[in-house]
């Protein structure tokens, strides 16, 4: 389900950011910043339109909780509306998100995190749990039919990748 449904105390920043990475630059500034309970998301989610951007979404575990977010967000001069802009959120912020470095099996993955799916991008067939996932560090599942699904590509020497790295490759570079 998403942060929303499974927690409806969730609020939604419009900090007028252009990309990624300076969402979840945001998210870790805010996570330094807020105490959010071990249940809580900090989502990215894309804004198309008239002008495209990218804002966050914060989930906490008690209205008293986003009481004490949205006061402190509205303190730092942050545009804050109530709930999530939509469902499919990106996640940077989950319970776990900390553990996942290196290379872990998909058991290890689900079992210490908010992930509640791994899929194989071109598989139908959902990865074995020992299949051995490196992460690098970066794993941004993102929310699909309800789920915190992380989708995984197959890498050298049969491991998963997750599909999202930290520093893509710019389309074009070498030409």
């Amino acid at each position: 389900m998403t942060p929303h449904v499974r927690m409806p105390y969730v609020v939604t920043v419009d900090a007028g950011l252009r990309d990624l990475r300076a969402a979840d630059h945001l998210l870790r500034t805010f996570s330094a910043e807020l105490a959010l309970s071990e249940g809580g998301f900090g989502c990215t989610h894309l804004v198309r339109g008239e002008r495209p951007r990218v804002v966050v979404s914060l989930a906490a575990g008690s209205e008293a909780e986003l009481d004490e977010v949205r006061a402190w967000l509205v303190a730092e001069g942050y545009e804050v509306t109530d709930g999530a802009p939509d469902a499919v959120g990106r996640a940077v912020l989950y319970r776990g998100a900390g553990l996942l470095g290196g290379t872990m099996t998909v058991g290890e993955v689900l079992s210490v995190s908010a992930i509640e799916r791994v899929m194989v991008l071109g598989v139908a067939d959902q990865p074995h749990m020992d299949a051995r996932l490196v992460t690098h560090g970066h794993v941004r599942p993102q929310w699909q039919g309800g789920e915190l699904v992380l989708t995984a590509m197959p890498a050298v020497g049969g491991t998963l990748v997750p599909f999202e790295v930290a520093e893509p490759t710019p389309c074009c570079a070498d030409h």
